[in-house]
């Protein structure tokens, strides 16, 4: 049973929902909003979780959903604006977006659209209804998730970029989500789609930043789909405001001899989820998973990850890192699940943190559902303090303990931040990362 304030936010958005069909005419009957209109129904069903459920026992939802935001705030937002948020270096196709609705007049695209097509969601709609209705919500499940089912009833903007067959991407396509909460608490939800053509490779990143001290709530939906022998890498990047709340789930469908390679870096937010499930439905698929969290003060960060080996012959790893200070909660909730079919399956998953005071707390919970027999499969998760010993080594060579804590840490952090091959961004990242050990 939910209370109260789940249920006043719930008769809100549903409210809405109804508010918006009726002055829908004719649009009310298509293929696209009946499914909107199917979502919206398992969301009325299920309503927002509670400790109760499962998979958000270590994640409550209370304090989003007692706050107040406004789902259709304006987009005011200039190049002065954001002149402060700029990556250095950074070059590709940059898309920005502001409280989820696309910003032509800020962004830049420059791949031939014989490499890429680039989209807005909310154009695809009208433009390519066919190519939506293929795709739209046949990978993220909105029947057991009521943010999905929310975002897959509510998206009216994100994109939708398609790699054709047998092309390579040169540049990377970076976009980036911007929460202008300077003068109100504002919400939104982007609903992305990536298809990788047979053949194909490309580079797409995801950033999200807020503006001002109101507070937001991002709730994105990214439906990532690779055909045969095609190549994605995915790096989603967060660094929000204490005052944001943030819930991802990013869906990837891998056919035979795909390959799939994905960081998730949390610098700062005040409550984030993220949820990253794989289908591995082909063979000799591959994909890996990296992902680095920094939670202090107050803040919360949970990752979800569900791997699903459904074919034989392939390959999954995962590393997930996470350093927690301060009264700062950490989740970590892995799970693969190898099929009958999936023999001949090597999956691994560990996941390392180091929490650095004793107010900071980690819940780690790694499993695996194994079905087939000639598999190999291992997983683990530790958690501790830092390395005395090698911070008495340092310290022994004449480096002051906080510079010492520093380079352990940083260390620590790289073995995931190597791992992202957008140059720009990579560097991007140390540098924060250094800035925030730093303090």
């Amino acid at each position: 049973m939910t209370n109260q304030p789940h249920n006043d936010l719930k008769s809100r958005l549903l409210s809405d929902f109804q508010t918006a069909e009726e002055r829908m005419n004719g649009e009310s009957k298509s293929a696209l909003h009946q499914l909107r209109r199917e979502a919206l129904q398992e969301f009325d069903r299920m309503g927002f979780p509670t400790l109760k459920h499962e998979e958000w026992k270590y994640t409550n939802v209370s304090s989003l959903v007692r706050e107040a935001f406004d789902f259709n705030a304006p987009a005011a937002v200039t190049a002065e604006d954001l002149e402060p948020l700029q990556i250095n270096h950074l070059e590709g196709n940059i898309l920005f977006f502001v409280n989820g609705r696309f910003q032509p007049q800020l962004s830049t695209i420059v791949s031939p659209a014989s490499q890429l097509s680039i989209i807005p969601f909310a154009e695809a709609v009208k433009t390519m209804p066919d190519l939506i209705e293929s795709y739209f919500a046949k990978y993220a499940d909105y029947r057991d998730n009521a943010f999905t089912a929310l975002n897959t009833a509510f998206a009216n903007d994100g994109v939708v970029i398609h790699v054709p067959a047998g092309k390579t991407v040169e540049q990377p396509v970076v976009l980036r989500f911007i929460s202008d909460a300077r003068t109100a608490n504002v919400a939104s939800q982007p609903r992305n789609l990536f298809i990788a053509g047979k053949n194909s490779e490309v580079k797409v990143a995801e950033s999200f930043r807020t503006m001002g001290d109101g507070a937001s709530f991002v709730n994105v939906v990214t439906e990532i789909v690779l055909d045969e022998d095609a190549r994605l890498d995915y790096y989603k990047i967060q660094n929000e405001s204490d005052r944001a709340y943030h819930i991802g789930t990013t869906q990837v469908h891998q056919k035979d001899r795909s390959h799939f390679y994905s960081a998730t870096v949390t610098l700062d937010g005040g409550f984030i989820r993220n949820n990253l499930n794989i289908a591995l439905d082909g063979q000799h698929c591959e994909a890996f998973m990296y992902g680095m969290y920094f939670p202090n003060g107050r803040q919360h960060v949970d990752n979800h990850t569900l791997v699903d080996h459904r074919m034989p012959n392939s390959y999954s790893s995962e590393l997930y890192k996470g350093i927690l200070e301060d009264k700062a909660t950490g989740v970590f909730n892995g799970k693969i699940f190898v099929r009958p079919d999936a023999q001949k399956t090597n999956a691994y998953q560990s996941c390392k943190n180091v929490v650095l005071s004793a107010d900071a707390q980690m819940n780690t919970k790694p499993q695996l559902e194994i079905y087939a027999d000639d598999v190999k499969c291992s997983h683990g998760t530790t958690t501790g303090k830092l390395d005395e010993e090698a911070l008495f080594y340092l310290r022994s060579r004449g480096i002051p303990r906080d510079e010492a804590m520093a380079l352990l840490m940083f260390a620590f952090a790289e073995d995931v931040i190597q791992n992202i091959r957008i140059d720009a961004l990579r560097e991007h990242l140390e540098k924060r990362i250094q800035d925030k050990l730093s303090r």
